[in-house]
Protein backbone atom coordinates (compact mmCIF):
# COMPACT_ATOMS: atom_id res chain seq x y z
CA UNK A 1 0.00 0.00 0.00
CA UNK A 2 1.62 3.44 -1.11
CA UNK A 3 1.36 6.37 1.45
CA UNK A 4 -1.60 7.96 1.88
CA UNK A 5 -1.39 12.05 2.17
CA UNK A 6 -4.00 13.22 4.96
CA UNK A 7 -5.87 16.79 4.27
CA UNK A 8 -8.28 18.57 6.06
CA UNK A 9 -9.47 22.04 6.50
CA UNK A 10 -9.87 21.02 10.39
CA UNK A 11 -6.05 21.95 10.86
CA UNK A 12 -3.54 24.41 9.88
CA UNK A 13 -2.66 24.55 6.07
CA UNK A 14 1.13 23.47 6.12
CA UNK A 15 3.46 26.41 6.40
CA UNK A 16 6.29 24.66 3.92
CA UNK A 17 7.06 21.61 1.75
CA UNK A 18 5.43 18.91 4.22
CA UNK A 19 1.79 17.38 4.62
CA UNK A 20 -0.40 17.48 8.09
CA UNK A 21 0.22 13.65 8.15
CA UNK A 22 0.69 10.42 6.13
CA UNK A 23 -0.85 7.21 6.02
CA UNK A 24 1.42 3.74 5.49
CA UNK A 25 0.12 0.84 5.94
CA UNK A 26 -1.18 0.58 9.51
CA UNK A 27 0.44 3.88 10.67
CA UNK A 28 -0.62 7.28 10.91
CA UNK A 29 2.01 10.14 10.93
CA UNK A 30 0.78 13.85 12.05
CA UNK A 31 3.40 16.48 11.11
CA UNK A 32 4.23 18.85 14.21
CA UNK A 33 1.26 20.99 14.78
CA UNK A 34 1.23 24.52 16.47
CA UNK A 35 -1.63 26.36 18.07
CA UNK A 36 -2.92 28.28 14.80
CA UNK A 37 -6.50 28.02 14.90
CA UNK A 38 -7.53 27.16 11.19
CA UNK A 39 -10.62 29.28 10.76
CA UNK A 40 -9.40 32.24 11.99
CA UNK A 41 -5.73 32.03 11.17
CA UNK A 42 -4.83 33.46 14.91
CA UNK A 43 -2.73 31.97 17.77
CA UNK A 44 -3.96 32.18 20.94
CA UNK A 45 -2.39 33.66 23.94
CA UNK A 46 -0.40 31.27 26.24
CA UNK A 47 0.97 27.98 26.35
CA UNK A 48 -2.41 26.17 27.87
CA UNK A 49 -4.38 28.04 24.89
CA UNK A 50 -1.59 27.24 22.56
CA UNK A 51 -1.86 23.37 23.61
CA UNK A 52 -5.70 23.57 23.54
CA UNK A 53 -5.45 24.44 20.10
CA UNK A 54 -2.40 21.78 18.77
CA UNK A 55 -4.01 19.29 20.18
CA UNK A 56 -7.53 20.40 18.51
CA UNK A 57 -5.40 20.29 15.13
CA UNK A 58 -3.97 16.69 15.82
CA UNK A 59 -7.21 15.59 16.64
CA UNK A 60 -8.69 16.67 12.98
CA UNK A 61 -5.46 15.13 11.28
CA UNK A 62 -6.02 11.88 13.74
CA UNK A 63 -9.94 12.04 12.67
CA UNK A 64 -9.83 13.11 9.15
CA UNK A 65 -7.46 9.43 8.40
CA UNK A 66 -9.96 7.19 10.11
CA UNK A 67 -8.95 6.97 13.66
CA UNK A 68 -8.94 8.88 16.77
CA UNK A 69 -7.04 9.87 19.96
CA UNK A 70 -7.33 6.85 21.30
CA UNK A 71 -5.01 4.61 19.38
CA UNK A 72 -2.11 7.53 19.29
CA UNK A 73 0.96 5.67 20.36
CA UNK A 74 3.61 7.68 20.58
CA UNK A 75 3.50 11.92 20.82
CA UNK A 76 6.48 14.02 20.92
CA UNK A 77 5.84 17.48 22.30
CA UNK A 78 8.47 20.40 21.59
CA UNK A 79 7.86 23.70 24.39
CA UNK A 80 9.74 27.08 23.73
CA UNK A 81 10.29 27.53 27.73
CA UNK A 82 10.41 23.98 29.54
CA UNK A 83 8.74 25.77 32.85
CA UNK A 84 5.49 25.75 30.87
CA UNK A 85 5.65 21.98 31.06
CA UNK A 86 2.84 21.91 33.99
CA UNK A 87 0.29 24.69 31.94
CA UNK A 88 0.71 21.77 28.75
CA UNK A 89 0.08 19.23 30.58
CA UNK A 90 -2.86 20.18 32.74
CA UNK A 91 -4.29 20.98 29.33
CA UNK A 92 -2.92 17.41 27.58
CA UNK A 93 -3.99 15.10 30.56
CA UNK A 94 -7.77 16.31 29.01
CA UNK A 95 -7.01 14.82 25.92
CA UNK A 96 -5.36 11.49 27.05
CA UNK A 97 -6.92 10.20 29.94
CA UNK A 98 -6.57 6.73 29.94
CA UNK A 99 -4.18 4.38 28.13
CA UNK A 100 -1.82 7.17 27.78
CA UNK A 101 0.36 7.36 24.79
CA UNK A 102 4.79 7.30 25.10
CA UNK A 103 5.41 11.14 25.22
CA UNK A 104 8.76 12.69 24.78
CA UNK A 105 9.07 16.66 25.82
CA UNK A 106 11.60 18.79 25.38
CA UNK A 107 12.51 22.35 24.82
CA UNK A 108 12.87 23.38 21.35
CA UNK A 109 13.62 26.80 19.77
CA UNK A 110 10.19 27.37 18.12
CA UNK A 111 9.62 30.05 15.17
CA UNK A 112 7.18 32.55 15.57
CA UNK A 113 5.43 33.20 18.83
CA UNK A 114 4.82 29.36 19.41
CA UNK A 115 5.00 28.20 22.10
CA UNK A 116 4.46 24.48 22.02
CA UNK A 117 4.70 22.05 19.06
CA UNK A 118 3.26 18.40 19.34
CA UNK A 119 3.62 15.72 16.77
CA UNK A 120 2.42 11.80 16.84
CA UNK A 121 2.03 8.54 15.78
CA UNK A 122 -1.45 7.07 15.51
CA UNK A 123 -2.49 3.18 14.82
CA UNK A 124 -5.15 2.84 11.51
CA UNK A 125 -7.27 0.18 13.73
Amino acid sequence: MPKQVIRTENAPKPGGPYSQGILAEKFVFVAGQVGTDPKSGKLPEGVAAQTKQVLENVKAIVEAAGTSLDNVLRVGVYLRDIQDFGAMNEVYKTYFTQNQPARTTIQAALVGQYLVEIDCIVLKA
